[in-house]
């Protein structure tokens, strides 16, 4: 295969596609013959990769067993590290790590007497119940506001949701704002129930709150081997998110429509396929793929700030334990967006992504043999996204001044 050929099978595109993107690219004075050199750095990633692992065999199911079997290592090697952090229990101990590792966790996000007056307008029926509680001036007195808010997912009904992001949201203005430090922090014992409830239902441990710039873990334990690394990884591209989405927040504080675009991004719209034309990226800030594999939009040039998020919060890991202990998690740097074609022509592709990896372990290790790569689908458009813009910083100054367009366009 060509190198365009290559990459267009690992990223599920035509070709042609690519061949029309990079005309256009340097066309816009963009520079030439990015797609040939990603495609060789892809090539020898992948080959350094597999000699550090002592693998000569390049057979799909082989490389992937591989890396399985690494991320089980890896993950054993940070439990043990871990337990140099302090905190009471392996969650607390994550949380004090998590500060260490990301110490840029600086914000712009809504205030929590702000949060406190959503709730006194909109009383969360079911949490007061659980909570065996008659108010919201009694729940406020007894429990943090922000705690709360992260129990209103997953105990209140849609219907009130909705109605309640549709009002009070619809009513916040910039003053509601300030800036002050992300924070993560663990649910405590009371909201055991719903953290039950939420692990059940999304798989993970973490959840976020982006306009109030919190993330929480869920002090529920799973005997998965690779689902603690998984969901490691998970809290550190939550810092990253929630920083990105501050700038946003900050950047639309003087527009009339600020808390119409605040809604937006907190809700994840993204823009219709017809957005697309030769020389514009998309902005998808969701991962598509989990809703509908076929979705039109994932064959189109497209940048998901996701994708940056994980690479900083994977990068952070790979830094910080790479100077720590040995065989360390630096092996995962730089390997998010590098997928590898195996078993010629019509073969499989096989993610290097860290997060791909994690979760295709546990699927193994669960029974279900399932292999995931829409994360390293994802993070090669962006990086051929960023190669074209020049690098990382101007990729997140493009996104951001172009966010509320929904595509860049050259």
């Amino acid at each position: 295969m060509t190198a365009t050929e290559k990459l267009g099978k690992i990223l599920r595109t035509d070709p042609g596609v690519l061949e029309r993107l990079d005309t256009a690219m340097v066309r816009a004075g963009r520079p030439a013959g990015v797609l040939g050199a990603v495609a060789q750095e892809n090539e020898e990633r992948i080959e350094t990769t597999l000699n550090l692992l002592n693998s000569n065999l390049r057979s799909a199911p082989h490389v992937r067993s591989i890396l399985r079997k690494t991320i089980l290592a890896h993950e054993e090697q940070f439990m043990r590290f871990l337990e140099t952090a302090s905190g009471a229990d392996e969650f607390e101990r994550a949380a004090t790590l998590a500060r260490k590792i990301v110490p840029e966790r600086r914000g712009w996000f809504l205030k929590r007497e702000r949060a406190s007056t959503i709730l006194l307008t909109r009383p969360p029926g079911h949490v007061l119940e659980y909570l065996k509680l008659g108010s919201v001036e009694a729940l406020l007195a007894r429990h943090d506001v922000t705690e709360v808010f992260a129990a209103l997912r997953f105990m209140e009904s849609d219907e009130w949701m909705h109605e309640t992001f549709a009002k009070a949201y619809a009513a916040l203005t910039t003053s509601d704002f300030e800036e002050r430090e992300i924070e993560i922090r663990v649910l405590g014992p009371a909201w055991r129930g719903t953290a039950k409830q939420f692990v059940a239902h999304k798989h993970h441990n973490v959840s976020h709150l982006k306009e109030l710039g919190v993330i929480f873990l869920n002090p529920v334990r799973e005997h998965v081997p690779g689902k603690f690394l998984r969901d490691f990884a998970l809290l550190l591209h939550y810092c990253h998110e929630i920083r990105f989405y501050a700038k946003l927040f900050l950047r639309y504080a003087d527009r009339s429509d600020f808390a119409e675009r605040l809604k937006a991004l907190l809700r994840g719209d993204i823009p219709a396929a017809d957005a697309a034309r030769d020389g514009a990226w998309l902005i998808i800030q969701r991962y598509l793929a989990k809703d509908d594999p076929s979705d039109p939009r994932l064959a189109m040039p497209h940048v998901n700030p996701e994708s940056l998020h994980w690479s900083r919060g994977e990068r952070d890991l790979a830094n910080f334990t790479g100077a720590t202990f040995t065989p360390a998690l630096d092996l995962w740097n730089d390997l998010d967006w590098v997928g590898g074609v195996f078993d010629g022509d019509r073969g499989e592709v096989v993610s290097f992504d860290l997060e791909d990896n994690a979760m295709s372990l546990v699927s193994f290790m669960e029974g279900k043999n399932e292999s995931f790569n829409y994360h390293q689908r994802e993070a090669l458009w962006t990086k051929l996204f960023m190669e074209y813009m020049g690098g990382e910083g101007e990729m997140e100054k493009l996104l951001i001044e172009n966010f509320d367009r929904g595509a860049i366009a050259f």
